[in-house]
């Protein structure tokens, strides 16, 4: 029998779902590494180590996806709409993004790290400060033009309707 490369063998449809299961996993694994230094530290030196590790990976996974969409030095709103609908999670959870001019907002409304957090009995991820530092340096490996604000994320909650929410300014 030949060795065929078995991706090479799936339907669209389980690419796909294989996608989901990788995100899944990934997602799993950010979490069992967060709650393992949780446990042993306290959730400052878990905050810590997180907000390090987000500093240098969502820089190298805006690169990965600004090359894959062949996306210009200054992609502008359209660029980072399209790359923020393409990052690891962005298909596990329930997202929303709507532009008005110069401004892109980026609603989670559903997300699974809080979401499994809950249903364990487990506080909250207090994600707002490691937001600002992802989402900014997301959006600005797209365009150095852009600037974030946290408009509500846990601990600080200002829409309920939603996990979190994050508007992205693109300055001239």
């Amino acid at each position: 029998m030949e060795d065929k490369n078995i991706l090479e063998t799936l339907s669209r449809e389980e690419l796909i779902e294989l996608i989901g299961l990788y995100s899944k996993n990934w997602l799993a694994m950010d979490g069992v590494w967060f709650q393992s230094i949780e446990r042993k530290f306290g959730m400052d030196e878990a905050m810590y180590h997180d907000a390090e590790a987000w500093r240098r990976f969502t820089v190298i996974e805006a690169k990965r996806i600004k090359a894959f969409l062949k996306l210009p030095e200054h992609a502008g709103i359209e660029g980072l709409a399209r790359a923020l609908k393409l990052r690891f999670y962005a298909h596990i959870n329930e997202d929303r993004v709507e532009i008005d001019g110069n401004t892109l907002t980026y609603t989670a409304v559903d997300c699974r790290v809080q979401t499994a957090r809950q249903r364990k009995g487990m506080p909250f991820h207090p994600c707002k400060s490691v937001g600002l530092i992802e989402y900014t340096g997301f959006a600005q490996t797209i365009d150095d033009r852009f600037t974030c604000e946290c408009v509500s994320c846990y601990p600080e909650i200002t829409d309920a309707t939603c996990c979190c929410k994050w508007r992205f300014s693109l300055n001239p």
